[in-house]
């Protein structure tokens, strides 16, 4: 079993910065990649960004420039910097880790962005 503990969501004004954190913990032998996708309510679950073990990151365009994801594998933590935030980040984050036995998703944590 697998627990996923996501962390820093919230209420930010437009312009205005997050960090989100994923501490993944349990049965977990190789993890390949860590990201997070984000939700939005009516509209489908979408890849954010993501990082391998190697350190390699993928984003999605609508984030590139704003957002920096990186990982501690010590500590089995990805994090999700987030700058310059826009009313359209609003969303509800997810946590994604992806291991030699399986893929496995946080439980959501919210961020809105609102004046």
């Amino acid at each position: 079993q697998v627990q996923l503990v996501e962390s820093g969501g919230g209420l930010v004004q437009p312009g205005g910065s997050l960090r989100l954190s994923c501490a993944a913990s349990g049965s977990i032998f190789s993890i390949y990649y860590m990201g997070w996708y984000r939700q939005a309510p009516g509209k489908q679950r979408d890849l954010v960004a993501r990082i391998s073990n190697t350190g390699s990151t993928n984003y999605a365009d609508f984030v590139k420039g704003r957002f920096t994801i990186s990982r501690d594998n010590a500590k089995n933590t990805v994090y999700l910097q987030m700058n310059s935030l826009k009313p359209e980040d609003t969303a509800l984050y997810y946590c994604n880790v992806v291991g030699s036995l399986g893929g496995y998703w946080g439980q959501g944590t919210q961020v809105t962005v609102s004046s």
